[in-house]
C-alpha cells in the first residue's frame, strides 16, 4: 500500500509541478525545508537525553493554539519531555520559531515512505501529537510499525468533510483506529469521527483550545502599541475585515466608502489572510483613490488620518489588531475556505460578522447564535446595510459586543484538560523498546 501511495504523490506532484514552480518564482514560497520534506532529514538526537514528544501544527493558526498546550503540557509533566514542533508552511514555521525559542522546530515531512521512514528514525519520538486533524496514511503506518503512539487534539470534522471520508470508510477506518488519543472539539464532532473508527475509548470531548488563553483586555500592551502605532482615537469607530480573501477586501473598502459619507471618522483595518496577497490589497486600496498605510513598511513621521486605510501585513499580529476593532468582519467567510476564526475579535467584545461559509467554525458559530452574539450575513450584499444599521445604533453594537464576550468566557478549559490527556496517555503506552535502546545506546 505505501509504494502505491508513493506513486500516486510522485504524479500529483508531476501534475502540480508548474502551479508550484509559478508560486516559487512569483511568492518565494516552498523553497525552505526541502531536505525536511522530500528526504525526512529532521534534527536527531541532542545531548538531551529526555524523550521526545513531537507536536505538529500546519500553519499560523495552529501554532498559535499549539504554544498554550506546549505550555500546560510542560507544567503537567514537569518538562520530563523535550519537545519537537514542526509546521508545513513559511508563515507557520516564521511563527513558531517566534512562539517556541526552546523548542527544535522544523518542517513536517511529505507522506512519501522514505520521508516519514526517516524522519522517525531520526526523531525517535515518545509520542507524535496531531493538531486538529492532519492524518498521512503512511506517516500513521509508520508510526504503527515503530510503537509510536499518535494523538489529535482539538479534533474537528465538519459534515462536509464527513461525507468525503465516508466514502473511503473502509480504507480510512484502519488509519482512525490506529489513533491513541483524539480530543474532539465537540460533541458532534466526536460522533462523526466515531463513525469513521476512531475507537470510543479513545475519543473525548474536550472543547476548542481557541477558547483558551484569548486576550480578553483592549489594553493590553500588545493592541496598545498598535492603537498609538495607527494613531487611533478612543472616539474613533473602527471597523475592521481581518483573515480576508478575494474579493472581501474590496467589499470592506466599499463598505466603508459608502459608510463614512456619513461617519466620517470611521476608520478601516484591512488584514488579508495570505502575505502575497498584501501589495495586491495595496493597489486595490490605492485605485479606489484612497491613501494606503502598511504595517510593515510605517513611517513614523507620518501620521495616519481618517482617510486613510490601514492595512496589516505582517504575520503574528492580527490576534492583538482585533482588539482595535468595534466591528469585526471575519473573513474566509463569503469565499470557499469555510470561514475563519472569529473567537479572537470575539473575545474583545467586538460586534462580529461573517458571511454564509462558515463550516470550519460550525460549533462556535452555532454557540455564538444561541446567545445572539454575531451577525451572519447571506450575501455580499448585506455588508454595507449592516454595518450602517449598527453604526446608527450604539446599543446594538454593544449589546452583541457583551454577548460575544460573555460566550468566549464560558468555553474555556479545553487546554488543560487536553493536556492532563496526553499526559495520561504517555503514561499508558508501553515504551518503545526499540527506541529506548538507541537513546541508550547513543
Amino acid at each position: 500500500m505505501r509504494w502505491l501511495l508513493n506513486t500516486v504523490y510522485v504524479l500529483l506532484l508531476t501534475v502540480l509541478s508548474p502551479f508550484i514552480a509559478w508560486r516559487i518564482v512569483r511568492h518565494g514560497r516552498y523553497r525552505r525545508g526541502i531536505a525536511e520534506k522530500l528526504l525526512g532529514r529532521l534534527p536527531a538526537h541532542s545531548s538531551d537525553r529526555r524523550e521526545v514528544v513531537w507536536f505538529h501544527a500546519v500553519s499560523v493558526g495552529e501554532v498559535i493554539q499549539l504554544q498554550k498546550v506546549v505550555e500546560e503540557f510542560r507544567r503537567q509533566t514537569a518538562n520530563r519531555f523535550r519537545v519537537l514542533v514542526s509546521t508545513s508552511t513559511d508563515t507557520g514555521f516564521d511563527l513558531a520559531l517566534k512562539r517556541f525559542p526552546d523548542c527544535r522546530v522544523t518542517w513536517f515531512p511529505l507522506d512519501f515512505s522514505w520521508s516519514v521512514g526517516n524522519a522517525l528514525r531520526g526523531v525517535q519520538p515518545r509520542m507524535v501529537v496531531l493538531m486538529e486533524l492532519e492524518l498521512w496514511p503512511n506517516f500513521l503506518a509508520e508510526c504503527q510499525r515503530r510503537q509510536i503512539p499518535v494523538s489529535v487534539i482539538n479534533a474537528r470534522m465538519s459534515t462536509r468533510s464527513h461525507r468525503g471520508y465516508s466514502r473511503i470508510r473502509s480504507f480510512m477506518a484502519p488509519l482512525f483506529g490506529r489513533l491513541a488519543l483524539v480530543a474532539a472539539q465537540s460533541q458532534s464532532n466526536a460522533d462523526r469521527l466515531q463513525a469513521l473508527g476512531v475507537s470510543h475509548d479513545r475519543l473525548h470531548v474536550t472543547g476548542s483550545i481557541k477558547f483558551d488563553g484569548v486576550a480578553t483586555d483592549r489594553r493590553n500592551p500588545a493592541t496598545a502599541g498598535l492603537r498609538k502605532l495607527f494613531s487611533l482615537s478612543q472616539s474613533e469607530t473602527v471597523f475592521m475585515a481581518g483573515s480576508t480573501q478575494e474579493p472581501e477586501e474590496r467589499l470592506a473598502l466599499q463598505t466603508w466608502l459608502e459608510c463614512r459619507k456619513e461617519y466620517p471618522s470611521l476608520r478601516l483595518i484591512l488584514v488579508p489572510r495570505h502575505r502575497e496577497r498584501f501589495d495586491d490589497v495595496a493597489k486595490l486600496v490605492r485605485d479606489a483613490g484612497v491613501d494606503v498605510l502598511r504595517r510593515s513598511l510605517w513611517e513614523t513621521s507620518r501620521r495616519p488620518t481618517s482617510d486613510t486605510v490601514i492595512l496589516l501585513d505582517t504575520i503574528g499580529e492580527l490576534s492583538a489588531c482585533w482588539g482595535l476593532a468595534d466591528i469585526a468582519f471575519v473573513g474566509g467567510s463569503f469565499g470557499n475556505r469555510g470561514g475563519q476564526n472569529m473567537i479572537e475579535p470575539a473575545a474583545f467584545g467586538a460586534t462580529v460578522l461573517f458571511g454564509p461559509n462558515t463550516w470550519n467554525f460550525r460549533d462556535v458559530v452555532q454557540a455564538f447564535k444561541e446567545v445572539n452574539a454575531c451577525v451572519q450575513l447571506d450575501s455580499p450584499e448585506e455588508l454595507t446595510p449592516t454595518v450602517a444599521r449598527l453604526l446608527a445604533d450604539p446599543a446594538e453594537r454593544q449589546s452583541l459586543g457583551d454577548a460575544a464576550l460573555n460566550a468566549v468566557k464560558a468555553q474555556s478549559g479545553a487546554t488543560a484538560n487536553t493536556a492532563m490527556l496526553l499526559a495520561e496517555t504517555l503514561e499508558s503506552q508501553p515504551a518503545n523498546h526499540a527506541i529506548c535502546k538507541s537513546q541508550k545506546a547513543a
